[in-house]
């Protein structure tokens, strides 16, 4: 399994802008990067898998479109979301 739902908790008390908060795009993108991280070491032992390797592109693609969100419409959350999960260095 990934990702288990105590990670997946721990992730979302890091990353949530409020109380209740479960989906904002903050929290949608670090589960993914979580995600992403970890399919990214299952296809380095696994070179052939494609089913994986498509799995991958997709959800790279999904955190693209939510990162791209985030930038149009708040530039200082997404400056410090970049810092945070250690993206674009």
């Amino acid at each position: 399994m990934a990702l288990t739902q105590e990670r997946k908790q721990q992730i979302i008390e890091e990353f949530r802008t409020h109380e209740s908060d479960t989906g904002s795009p903050e929290v949608q993108i670090a589960i993914l990067t979580e995600k992403i991280n970890y399919l990214n070491e299952h296809l380095r032992e696994h070179k052939k898998d494609h089913h994986s390797r498509r799995g991958l592109l997709k959800m790279v693609g999904k955190r693209r479109n939510l990162l791209n969100y985030l930038k149009e419409n708040d530039i200082n959350r997404y400056r410090n979301l970049i810092q945070k999960l250690g993206l674009r260095r």
